[in-house]
């Protein structure tokens, strides 16, 4: 077959350092508020005229950091708990023929004066800092939407879990701005509540099963980090702090 290079346009700035608490699909968090950031060729800065107009737009991006170097093809989807296999053109995995997604979300703003290149400003990520950037394209809902689409085995509705926070991560959050307390709160629930272990600590140690109760895990939200335990089925923020990465 016909082979194909491509080059990023731009690359993405993301709460999320590192794939651990990701969102598993775009708009599950409408706190993950990021940047697409162009390169600062004249020609990308002139495509980009009336995406404004746009409340929505399609990331066509690269699984750049997905850990793999082959792709797979069957996976363990978390929605099926990790104990059913599919094929991976059926599910939405990075380990694809070709490490290409696409991601549908929010344009709040865009700045075709940004210095260093255009940026365009979205809520509701589901991408790691420095994502490759393939191309965007305007969200069209008469040709986008489909309300009686079947979601075939990704049907079954999101488990969310409740959230609560220890006085220790309480006492650190009233000692931000108040922008800052309410953005890293926020996006802490918005994370948490999805259970963001990884698929095999999931099926090992499930949420609701006492024996994982009292284990301790952690991950970074912004520029912190944040321990937390399960205990009872939610799941409880133990302390937050300044990442020192």
């Amino acid at each position: 077959m016909q082979s194909f290079t491509f080059n990023p346009i731009g690359y993405v700035e993301s709460p999320f350092k590192d794939k651990f608490g990701v969102p598993r699909q775009p708009g599950l968090a409408s706190e993950a508020k990021g940047i697409i950031k162009f390169s600062s060729d004249p020609d990308i800065k002139t495509a980009l005229k009336q995406i404004s107009e746009f409340s929505h737009i399609w990331i066509v991006f690269v699984f750049h950091d997905h850990g793999g170097n082959k792709w797979k093809p069957s996976i363990r989807p978390p929605r099926l708990g990790g104990n059913v296999k599919v094929g991976v053109l059926s599910s939405r995995s990075p380990h694809r023929p070709n490490p290409i997604g696409i991601s549908a979300v929010e344009l709040t703003k865009v700045d075709l004066e940004a210095t260093g290149g255009p940026e365009l400003f979205v809520n509701g990520l589901d991408l790691i800092d420095g994502t490759p950037v393939l191309d965007v394209k305007p969200y069209i809902p008469y040709a986008d939407s489909i309300p009686d689409a079947n979601a075939g085995w990704a049907s079954e509705e999101i488990k969310r879990y409740p959230v609560v926070f220890t006085n220790e991560a309480d006492t650190f959050l009233k000692t931000l701005a108040e922008d800052d307390q309410k953005k890293l709160k926020d996006l802490t629930i918005q994370v948490l509540e999805l259970d963001p272990r990884p698929s095999f600590k999931k099926r090992q140690f499930p949420a609701e099963d006492p024996k994982t109760w009292g284990q301790n895990y952690g991950l970074a939200v912004l520029e912190y980090e944040v321990k937390y335990t399960i205990t009872e089925g939610q799941f409880l923020v133990t302390s937050l702090s300044k990442s020192l990465i």
